[in-house]
């Protein structure tokens, strides 16, 4: 019997996420289909789920910490930054596991000198991303617009700012954490905060892919470096991939096919 996967999310309509998981479930001979779901409201995740009879899902914006909460089980790191994006059913229970993080710290491993990053923005990814950086050694820093989202990273011992109280400091990385410039023209935060940091950044990444953010033109009119979240996007995508499937690929296997959602 066929098995239904998905991607929850508001707004999904740009996701490669369909594309890339279809490439790899034919290339690998699994009987299954992943499709794209608009989920305008986060609590009714769980229900939504069941009533679609999906064996799995990965999470975008902004529905990370209501996935969080819709599992009944959920893997030790997902537990400890308090954020979900893929969750598979194993007998009518909901795991939950976070892909994006692992992702991220591989697409950013070719800046080799970075050592300082700075968020712009504190939601579930920047929660997930900035556990796994830490860890890694990176110095991080969050920034968001309103106090409220801070809270979490202020408990768990990360500096951070709101743009009215931000300092600004020399940092590696600058990175987009938010969905500005997504399905608009804005800008993450203020130009003239965001000038002086960009000059003295190394490189600027932002989390969407796809297409050149208001973000990242602004950071190359300073000449630096920039990605966009296609290799996060990637990375992650073959982790969720493993745990769709069991693990019965490695990773090489698993992106040869998926790869190829990035010709298109």
């Amino acid at each position: 019997m066929k098995q239904l996967f998905a991607i929850f999310g508001n707004p999904v309509s740009h996701s490669k996420s369909p594309l890339m998981h279809n490439l790899a479930f034919q290339g690998l001979g699994v009987d299954a289909c992943y499709t794209r779901y608009l989920l305008n409201d986060g609590k009714h995740l769980r229900k939504k789920f069941f009533d679609l009879g999906l064996k799995g899902i990965n999470i975008t914006v902004p529905h990370k910490e209501h996935a969080y909460e819709a599992c009944d089980m959920l893997d030790s790191f997902a537990k400890k930054v308090g954020a979900v994006n893929t969750i598979v059913e194993k007998e009518g229970k909901l795991y939950g596991y976070n892909t994006d993080a692992p992702g991220f710290l591989r697409a950013i491993s070719t800046f080799k000198d970075a050592k300082s990053v700075l968020f712009l923005g504190a939601g579930g990814t920047a929660q997930s991303t900035a556990v796994i950086l830490k860890d890694a050694g990176y110095r991080v820093t969050v920034t968001n617009r309103s106090a409220g989202r801070l809270e979490r990273f202020i408990e768990a011992g990360f500096e951070t700012y709101t743009f009215d109280t931000f300092k600004p400091q020399a940092y590696d990385l600058i990175i987009n954490m938010t969905s500005a410039g997504l399905e608009d023209n804005e800008l993450p935060a203020p130009k003239e905060m965001l000038d002086p940091l960009i000059l003295n950044s190394k490189a600027c990444i932002d989390v969407i892919y796809g297409k050149e953010t208001p973000f990242l033109s602004l950071a190359k009119t300073y000449g630096k470096p920039t990605k966009d979240g296609s290799d996060m996007l990637l990375y992650q995508g073959i982790i969720a991939f493993e745990y769709f499937t069991q693990h019965r690929f490695n990773s090489k296997e698993i992106e040869v096919y998926m790869k190829q959602a990035f010709i298109f």
